[in-house]
């Protein structure tokens, strides 16, 4: 994505541009979510089960990791595509937008710091859609705290021998790759961490049950046990102890499809309540003729369209790779999953008793939406983030 602008936070708004080429991909998305995935987002949800049937349309579309550069066979999609691609299936189907979303989450450390062979190893079958990427940071008693891991990595020769769990994993038992944090030298905390690609087949692998959530509940999220993983001391993910950094460094980035993945509820919830006031008469008129009705949704559609304005531009920071990355990616996660919250929570108002029945898709949105608010850092962490980096 070419700019003219600046990226110092100046009053210069040439920061991102939607080419003909994005539209056209929105499109695209658009069609293939309302009549592949759209259909199956209920059942899915209410069998809280995965839905293959995203999968199979995304993966053969090349749209279930579009982030994968060219030479690993992927579709070298910039950061506002995969936005865009996260969005528009997010709008029908929460659950069903953690496919290209986890798997840049997971993978984005091997893109940014693993070395040749590494990425030639595991980024071309995630590009051929012979597996699915994860993403394990998270531990029991290390959640924001994620420098508190308890996970271990001791090396063995030509190999690692890992050791801990990891929590909230999301896409759990179903990815076949995944990156995992774990420290290797405990005296140094953030920068005794490294990190290391874990395969699903590797022996002393195993998983939790699947939690009980709120929403998404077709993207199963577990934990990932690690008994004496033995793997190849290649598959270490940059220099040992830069694996906190990396893990950083990515959420500066991923916390943007964050942020795309409220957009999409939104824009969902939004597009539903309008579409149902204009048709629900009561006193003798479509309630979409009553002021209140009209300025619930004004207010909609205005904090609707400053998130994705926000999103947007966090996206072109992120393609650019600009020094105020941080500050943005972590503005637009926290302003957009806020936006989501309210906006959904709004639609379900509007519908009135329909909206709180699992028979409008409104409430599973209402349900969906909260966890953007929570993962790759809640929003107070955001805040934290933010503060630390103002522009």
């Amino acid at each position: 994505m070419a700019s003219n602008g600046s990226s110092n936070g100046s009053a210069d708004f040439d920061l991102f541009r939607v080419s003909e080429e994005h539209d056209m991909l929105r499109d695209a998305v658009r069609s293939l979510a309302e009549s592949k995935i759209a259909p199956f987002a209920a059942e899915v949800d209410e069998q809280a089960r995965f839905p293959q049937e995203a999968l199979d349309a995304l993966t053969a579309n090349d749209l279930h990791a579009v982030h994968v550069p060219e030479e690993y066979g992927g579709a070298g999609a910039d950061a506002l595509a995969t936005v865009i691609v996260i969005e528009e299936v997010a709008r029908v189907c929460a659950s069903s937008s953690l496919i290209p979303a986890v798997n840049k989450l997971g993978s984005l450390p091997v893109v940014l710091s693993g070395d040749e062979a590494l990425k030639q190893k595991y980024l071309a079958p995630l590009a051929a859609g012979d597996g699915m990427f994860s993403y394990c940071l998270s531990e029991p008693d290390a959640g924001s705290d994620a420098a508190g891991m308890k996970t271990r990595a001791v090396r063995d020769g030509d190999f690692w021998v890992l050791n801990g769990v990891k929590r909230w994993i999301t896409n759990a038992g179903v990815s076949e790759f995944y990156t995992v944090m774990a420290v290797t030298d405990p005296e140094k905390r953030s920068k005794g961490i490294s990190a290391f690609v874990v395969e699903k087949g590797d022996e002393g692998v195993s998983f939790g049950a699947p939690e009980k959530k709120l929403g998404i509940k077709g993207s199963p999220t577990r934990e990932v046990y690690l008994d004496n993983v033995r793997i190849p001391a290649d598959r270490i993910i940059g220099a040992e102890g830069t694996g906190f950094a990396t893990a950083m460094k990515t959420l500066d980035h991923t916390r943007i499809t964050i942020a795309a993945q409220a957009l999409g509820i939104a824009q969902g919830a939004l597009d539903y309540a309008a579409g149902y006031v204009k048709e629900r008469k009561q006193f003798g008129k479509a309630i979409a003729e009553f002021q209140g009705i009209q300025f619930m949704l004004a207010d909609m559609a205005m904090k609707l369209e400053a998130a994705r304005q926000l999103t947007y531009a966090a996206a072109a920071r992120s393609q650019r790779g600009d020094g105020d990355l941080t500050f943005f990616g972590a503005a637009a996660k926290c302003f957009a999953s806020d936006a989501a919250m309210e906006i959904t929570t709004d639609a379900v108002q509007l519908l009135g008793g329909y909206g709180y029945t699992r028979d409008y898709p409104l409430e599973r949105m209402m349900r969906d939406a909260k966890i953007t608010q929570i993962y790759e850092g809640t929003n107070q962490v955001q805040r934290i983030v933010m503060a630390r980096n103002l522009p």
